[in-house]
């Protein structure tokens, strides 16, 4: 279930080795370039079960690429890390086509870490579909995202505890998930989370909504805070706040897919803004 090559030439490596006693270790390593009059994905290495489908260009210059990760589920002992460097004057937006699965633990934490460059000039908007965390599943993940001067980022991560449609709570397990940004590699904005069962139910967290969501975007215009803050209104559970011109963007829900549908609203609002583009959704999403 891996690509045979990469679409623009570049280098791929390959190798789906399973660990024993520690689970799958699997990495991705990603570089897009501005060639001509489009972005390419110049370079893919790939070892384990993590790699992506074809380049896509529905609007014509920005490339779109869907990360797979063909077990389709996460388990204690695995580690998934993906490194994105999106270099100069190029667009590369990335997204999945499910969301992820993190199953039960007797003990051990399932990993993931993903680590974004941009570079000056350059603009990566980082769309994953949810994480869908089982009750008394560990997971531990941290996205780390680096700007250089004059570079453009649009992200988010939704997590979802338990599984409400099947009635699951999540009275057991643990999510401890952070976010590191840094302009120029200096920080700029660090937060860590840890959700258990306590944080789950108790009103000072989750207060009992299953999905919780944040999105980063810069640089936006105080215009465009202002559209959001109009979007969301006098709406419970969802705030946005602009720290110097990067936008901070939260949301609980009950269900996922109207968290999702939130930020969708709050992507086409700023997208414009930010990349100087209309929305462009992924194919992926609509199927």
């Amino acid at each position: 279930m891996f690509d045979s090559g990469c679409a623009s030439g570049g280098p791929v490596t390959s190798s789906n080795k399973h660990l024993s006693g520690s689970g799958w270790q699997a990495e991705l390593e990603l570089v897009f370039e501005r060639t001509n009059d489009r972005t390419v994905l110049s370079g893919r290495k790939y070892k384990g079960p993590l790699t992506v489908q074809r380049p896509f260009y529905p609007e014509g210059d920005a490339c779109h690429v869907y990360v797979l990760h063909p077990p389709g589920g996460v388990v204690a002992g695995d580690r998934l890390t993906i490194d994105v460097d999106v270099r100069a004057d190029s667009h590369a937006l990335i997204t999945t086509p499910a969301a992820g699965k993190f199953y039960r633990s007797e003990g051990d934490f399932a990993r993931q870490a993903f680590n974004l460059s941009v570079a000056k000039g350059a603009c990566l908007e980082w769309l994953p579909q949810e994480n869908i965390i089982y009750e008394g599943a560990r997971l531990s993940s941290g996205i780390a995202i680096n700007l250089e001067p004059g570079a453009k980022v649009i992200a988010w991560e939704i997590n979802v505890l338990g599984r409400p449609a099947a009635r699951e709570a999540f009275t057991s397990g643990e999510a401890d998930l952070q976010w590191r940004i840094f302009r120029d590699h200096q920080p700029f904005f660090l937060e860590r989370s840890r959700l258990d069962a306590k944080a789950f139910a108790a009103r000072w967290g989750l207060n009992g909504q299953s999905a919780c969501g944040i999105m980063v975007a810069g640089p936006v215009s105080a215009q465009a805070l202002a559209d959001v803050q109009e979007l969301i209104g006098d709406a419970p559970d969802r705030g946005v706040t602009r720290i110097d011109d990067m936008l901070i963007c939260r949301a609980l829900d009950a269900r996922a897919d109207l968290l999702r549908l939130f930020f969708n609203r709050v992507w086409a609002l700023i997208r414009p803004d930010v990349t100087g583009k209309s929305v462009c959704s992924p194919r992926i999403w609509a199927t």
